[in-house]
């Protein structure tokens, strides 16, 4: 993809990302954390799609954003007498300076690399990877299903409180 259209979308995702990314870190109360983090992973998927890997994309918003950040508000929905703010901690000190130290880290890399720029072909599409996924590959991408519903039933299970317990247990029993 090559235009002023793409640059502008590169900017304005880049903008989006790293806002929605500092929400993450400022946000006192959880919940808007989460949603901060949703939106950071929409962000994500948008440079995906400017980099022509819409599969990618779509996978980054369905992982992500439909499992792993719904699977995180249930747990915080559902956790009874859960504190749902961001207290100050000890540690803020120390997290910044490996912040400071993970960026000089990053743009030492960045600038010592020899990035290429030649436009090769992956040479695998959409429709093989499909058919890869259902085909040769269909035992892994099952179990990652059925351990990611475990993953949520579990949760579940674990903020249910004692007397839903019970009430489960006295109507097995009728």
């Amino acid at each position: 993809m090559e235009g002023a259209g793409v640059n502008i979308a590169f900017y304005a995702l880049s903008i989006l990302t790293l806002v929605s990314a500092g929400g993450v870190m400022v946000s006192r109360n959880l919940l808007h954390a989460v949603l901060f983090l949703i939106v950071t992973f929409i962000g994500v998927a948008g440079f995906f799609v400017l980099l022509s890997a819409e599969f990618i994309a779509m996978a980054q918003i369905v992982i992500y954003v439909g499992a792993i950040a719904v699977l995180i508000l249930f747990a915080i929905v559902l956790t009874p007498r859960s504190v749902r703010d961001n207290s100050e901690t000890a540690m803020v000190g120390p997290a910044i300076l490996l912040g400071i130290a993970l960026v000089t880290v990053f743009l030492f890399v960045i600038h010592d690399t020899a990035w290429s720029t030649g436009g090769t072909d992956a040479g695998l599409t959409a429709k093989e990877l499909g058919l890869a996924l259902l085909s040769t590959w269909v035992l892994p991408f099952e179990i990652a299903s059925v351990l990611l519903t475990a993953a949520l039933v579990g949760a579940i299970m674990l903020v249910r409180s004692e007397t839903e317990e019970d009430e489960d247990v006295t109507d097995a029993d009728a």
